[in-house]
């Protein structure tokens, strides 16, 4: 299964060729339905605004993390987090040995 399989409408209708140039490409950078935390229910996409803003500052105590330097929207659910403090930001998704396929 790849991000482009039209059966799953969370990552129906994406051409691979129009952001990574290939399908091998887009799928270094994009999870798949199989390892997509977005799919679980763990993971969500916040759109630029106030939201966005307290997350970074707040998010920690509530075990919503930045998982991505580079995907300031993207949160995580990570519960150690209201213990522990989030994890370390990776850089970007090819950093993150979850995406690994």
């Amino acid at each position: 299964m790849t991000v482009f399989d039209d059966a799953i409408p969370a990552v129906a209708k994406l051409d691979p060729d129009a952001e990574y140039g290939s399908e091998d490409e887009a799928d270094r950078w994009v999870a798949t339905a199989t390892t997509s935390l977005h799919v679980a229910g763990d993971a969500v996409d916040i759109g630029r605004s106030d939201a966005t803003e307290w997350l970074s500052r707040h998010g920690a105590e509530h075990g919503l993390c930045q998982i991505y330097r580079n995907e300031p929207w993207h949160y995580e659910l990570r519960t150690e987090a209201i213990e522990h403090g989030c994890p370390r930001m990776y850089a970007d998704p090819t950093q993150d040995p979850r995406m690994q396929q």
